[in-house]
């Protein structure tokens, strides 16, 4: 049976992530593929594995380090994952946004979402920043979201309302942070898959087709659970590919292409997170 985390696992994942510190971090992020850089700006860090935590998910993927990061950024304490979980290695989506639930347990408020993302508008490139202004739950459409089951009404309400999923300060915060720096920050709409496998080309055009301007396997549900728990959302893309929207061309997307990208999105990721964290 699959294991399903309740609030009690929940306390004690934050009561043993007390543990290692005296910080009480307001602010998480949460570091995508290839953007694990950015945790290396944190002062006086406390560096946590995953597996020291109980309940908590472990990453399976190259590029995550699958630990917690806690201390200081631009002032405010703060807590980082380096890596996350993802659907695709066969967890279930409540234990993919069970460190979500554990920063809420903490004292977090505020949520800052980072993902390496395909291209889909046709404007963007590699390297680019995508701030995120909406997403589409294809995943959730098909019946997998993170809140399906029983719901604990101490957690969140029964029926959410997404209209408002990526908070508009911030999102404002972060494109007047864009312009000061001159960092180019396009906004879209980032569209939620399952994974593991890249999109076909009939997929990416679908997908350009109903709104979507870049296209991941992650973020979505840890979205949806931050917002249950009454958390501020920003979401941030990092452009790592062009996704391939032709049959038999050159191209071929890869996993190693992502991480490439990391190199190039980490220095301007950590920018403009820093750039919003100082502006808060």
């Amino acid at each position: 049976m699959t294991f399903v985390p309740t609030r009690q696992h929940f306390q004690e994942a934050a009561a043993a992530v007390r543990g290692f510190t005296t910080l009480q971090p307001q602010i998480a992020l949460v570091l995508g593929s290839g953007l694990n850089p950015v945790a290396e700006q944190v002062e006086d860090a406390v560096s946590v594995p995953y597996a020291d935590i109980p309940h908590f998910p472990v990453s399976t993927i190259p590029g995550h380090q699958g630990r917690l990061v806690i201390g200081r950024l631009e002032g405010h304490p703060v807590i980082v994952m380096q890596g996350r979980a993802h659907y695709y290695e066969g967890y279930s989506m409540q234990q993919v946004t069970m460190p979500i639930r554990v920063f809420r347990q903490l004292g977090v408020e505020t949520l800052i979402l980072t993902n390496a993302a395909g291209g889909l508008n046709k404007q963007f490139r590699t390297g680019d920043l995508m701030l995120l202004t909406d997403h589409i739950n294809l995943v959730g459409m098909a019946g997998e979201n993170p809140l399906r089951g029983p719901n604990d009404p101490t957690l969140g309400p029964r029926f959410l309302d997404m209209s408002k999923t990526y908070d508009r300060q911030l999102r404002e915060l972060a494109m007047a942070v864009a312009a000061e720096q001159e960092l180019p920050l396009h906004q879209g709409v980032y569209v939620g898959l399952a994974g593991p496998t890249f999109e076909t080309p009939a997929d990416v055009r679908f997908l350009r087709m109903i709104g979507g301007d870049a296209v991941g396997m992650s973020t979505v549900p840890e979205a949806i659970v931050a917002r249950h728990g009454g958390m501020r959302v920003m979401g941030v893309s990092g452009i790592s590919n062009v996704a391939i929207d032709v049959i038999d061309g050159q191209g071929e997307a890869s996993h190693e292409e992502v991480l490439e990208a990391g190199a190039l999105l980490a220095p301007r990721m950590t920018s403009l997170v820093r750039g919003v964290l100082a502006s808060l």
